[in-house]
């Protein structure tokens, strides 16, 4: 068994409880005696799944059924169905099972007694995707599953929404998977649709810092565009979805809690960064002879990030430079 594998098992025996609130919550028996056998059947049915023992998990149902037909509705395939994803799942079929997942949900209300299961079985199922448990495809190749655990959390996500802990994890858990994997302009989107959608002052603060994180990390030097720092030149839009524009947004919101996420010095960074990329082409021009077009970059750098370590390099230029020394090409 996989270390994603075991993973599962291990979150959901921590769930064993409230996932088989399933049995507890449709059929209460008046005799003590009946409704323990019950529960400690269905425990039981539930351990051997986690842990991957199909045949007796299989016997088990199949005991289940037997010895309490009144789980079995008239003319309903519910149980059916959560049982042939739950083999599913015993298996490692993890994409088909959280399939056959969302066919009983859609099918049956949330107030079914096998809806609930259904759902904390397929968000534990994205999770292990998003963690790296891998896929089968064409039955020969194994990938990582991200693609398939982003799909299931969307999922999750647009059946429960915004309003709700689960659905909220689900566009969370998504957002994070992607910048994780260095994936930051689909982080800074995801993020930016919690920010929007959410109404937690906490998890809307956390979304705008990851924002800004997000556009910072996207920047790969001097040699590179900068809109990702401060946006494009005569672009509001682009400005507004910069690193620069986050940072401020979150220092004008969320004072208390600037030095605690070091925004001051994020801002400084980007200051840095840009004065080094102004420097950078001031010496080009300088390399190239033209002493003019250097120095008015070299007082570029020093007039509007006077505080940075390019605008003292870019002051030793200038001072290198005398005006009788300047020439065009």
């Amino acid at each position: 068994m996989s270390k994603y594998k075991i993973r599962i098992v291990i979150v959901l025996a921590a769930l064993l409880l409230s996932a088989l609130s399933l049995a507890r919550a449709e059929i209460r028996y008046s005799e003590p005696d009946k409704q323990d056998e019950f529960s400690m059947s269905v425990a039981q049915i539930k351990m051997l799944v986690d842990t991957g023992r199909c045949k007796a998990a299989k016997k088990a149902f199949n005991q289940l059924k037997t010895g309490f037909p009144e789980i079995t509705l008239p003319d309903s395939n519910e149980l059916d169905l959560f049982i042939e994803a739950e083999m599913m799942r015993c298996k490692g079929k993890f994409a088909k099972a959280a399939r056959c997942y969302t066919k009983l949900m859609d099918q049956f209300p949330p107030e079914s007694r096998f809806y609930g299961p259904a759902l904390d079985r397929q968000f534990r199922i994205a999770t292990a995707f998003l963690a790296g448990e891998k896929k089968a495809v064409l039955g020969i190749f194994k990938i990582k599953g991200y693609a398939e655990g982003i799909r299931i959390m969307d999922g999750i996500n647009y059946r429960l929404g915004f309003g709700d802990p689960i659905g909220i994890k689900a566009a969370v858990d998504v957002a994070k998977s992607y910048q994780e994997r260095k994936r930051f302009d689909e982080a800074y989107y995801r993020w930016d649709e919690i920010r929007d959608q959410c109404s937690s002052d906490k998890l809307r603060k956390d979304a705008l810092l990851a924002m800004a994180q997000c556009r910072l990390a996207v920047y790969r030097g001097y040699e590179y565009d900068t809109s990702a720092l401060i946006g494009r030149p005569l672009n509001p839009e682009s400005y507004y979805n910069s690193a620069k524009s986050c940072y401020q947004k979150f220092r004008q919101q969320y004072p208390d809690d600037v030095n605690d996420f070091g925004v001051g010095q994020s801002l400084k960074e980007i200051d840095e960064k840009m004065a080094l990329k102004q420097l950078k082409i001031g010496q080009y021009y300088q390399g190239a002879g033209n002493n003019l077009s250097a120095n008015l970059y070299y007082r570029m750098v020093v007039n509007r990030w006077p505080q940075t370590e390019a605008a003292m390099m870019a002051g030793e230029m200038l001072s290198q430079n005398s005006p009788g020394k300047e020439k065009t090409k």
